[in-house]
This record gives structure tokens, C-alpha cells and sequence, in this order.
């Protein structure tokens, strides 16, 4: 199996049809993930697993209570007939100097900017996260949950990750973007594609 990603924060599974993606996932893992929260404005709210320690898995997809919004939903979703996993977010130590580290290196991953959701329970969680437009789905996002409380700390089900699987048509042009955030990813030539093995009740289960 290959290796989990250095400063994994959480990855990304965008869908279509929330309620329905997360069904799929708990019935082929009998986990049900957890109610995350609303993105407000966006169109879009999540749900939640624990993927072990303090990385998790992000499922979101257009949210049916709000009106649709004026411009395109997050990660693509409005252009999606099935559930992927789209990209994944690294959270550094200290998020402006990551930035400007990437920076020197030749990469730009975006000017960090603020973001917010309630959960369930009320509580407000704000963070600050990179959105370049030019990033390859393979190149991470980075993401600073400042003094909110991360969301693998409320309790989430768990499904321990046991691997993290990518491939791409130039493997080597992407790994000088992976170097200049200080980190790394299991890469592979063939086609885009990008997956994830979890540990369930019912066995190794595996998400692309």
C-alpha cells in the first residue's frame, strides 16, 4: 500500500447528490459519515469521516435547502454525474509562510482568504485556505483552521486510511509543485486519476 501523504488535513470527495453518496458510503462501509455543516452562499454543505489522527474525509455536494447560487458551486460539483475524489488539503504549520515558501519556490498556490460553516451543533468554525485556479487537482490546497476547533476533534466516525493512490501523465511535472509545499504524493504514470483505501467493518474499501 502506498503511503499517506505528509500534512494531510482532509480530502475532498465532491458529488452531485450528497444524500446519496453518502448512503453508497455507508453501505459499502457500514459507516455512516457525520453530518458536517452548510457552506452559506455557496450552494454546498458536507458530510464528514475521520480518516485517522487529524486528516479526514471532506464528501460535499450541492445543498437542497439553499437557493442556488449566483455563481459556480465549489470543486467543480455542478459539472459532476458521479461522485470523485477531486483534491485534497494540507494544513503546514504556519500557513502564510507555506505560502510564501511555494512562492520562492516557483509555485504560487494562492492568497490564503477566510471561509466559514456552523455545525449541527451551532458552533462556528472559520479557517483560511489557498484557492489557486491554476492548481492541478493532484497539487493539494493548503488550509489553517487557526483557533476553531478542527473538525476530526467533534467526535467523527472513523475509517482509518490505508492508502493513497494517483496517477498522472507526467508524474514529473508535478512533483517540483508537490516539493514546493513541502510535501509529497504516491505518483504513478497513466491516466488522471486519484483514490483513496480505507479501513471498514467490511474490510479495505476504496474511493477514486
Amino acid at each position: 500500500m502506498n503511503a499517506t501523504p505528509p500534512l494531510l488535513d482532509h480530502l475532498v470527495l465532491a458529488t452531485p447528490d450528497l444524500a446519496a453518496t453518502v448512503a453508497d458510503f455507508a453501505r459499502r462501509t457500514g459507516v455512516t459519515p457525520a453530518a458536517g455543516g452548510v457552506h452559506p452562499d455557496l450552494g454546498t454543505r458536507n458530510h464528514l469521516v475521520s480518516l485517522g489522527g487529524t486528516g479526514y474525509l471532506e464528501i460535499i455536494g450541492p445543498d437542497p435547502e439553499q437557493s442556488v447560487p449566483p455563481g459556480a458551486r465549489p470543486f467543480g460539483v455542478d459539472a459532476l454525474t458521479t461522485a470523485r475524489l477531486v483534491t485534497w488539503a494540507i494544513s503546514p504549520p504556519d500557513l502564510d509562510a507555506a505560502v510564501a515558501a511555494a512562492r520562492a519556490r516557483g509555485y504560487d498556490p494562492g492568497t490564503p482568504h477566510p471561509m466559514s460553516r456552523r455545525r449541527p451543533d451551532g458552533t462556528l468554525l472559520e479557517w483560511r485556505l489557498t484557492d489557486s485556479t491554476s492548481a492541478h487537482p493532484l497539487v493539494p490546497f493548503l488550509i489553517d483552521w487557526g483557533s476553531s476547533l478542527h473538525p476530526t476533534a467533534s467526535g467523527l466516525p472513523v475509517t482509518p486510511l490505508l492508502a493513497v493512490s494517483a496517477t498522472a501523465p507526467d508524474p514529473a511535472e508535478l512533483r517540483p509543485l508537490l516539493r514546493a509545499l513541502g510535501t509529497d504524493l504516491p505518483l504513478a504514470e497513466g491516466p488522471l486519476s486519484f483514490s483513496i483505501t480505507v479501513d471498514t467493518p467490511r474490510g479495505a474499501v476504496t474511493f477514486g
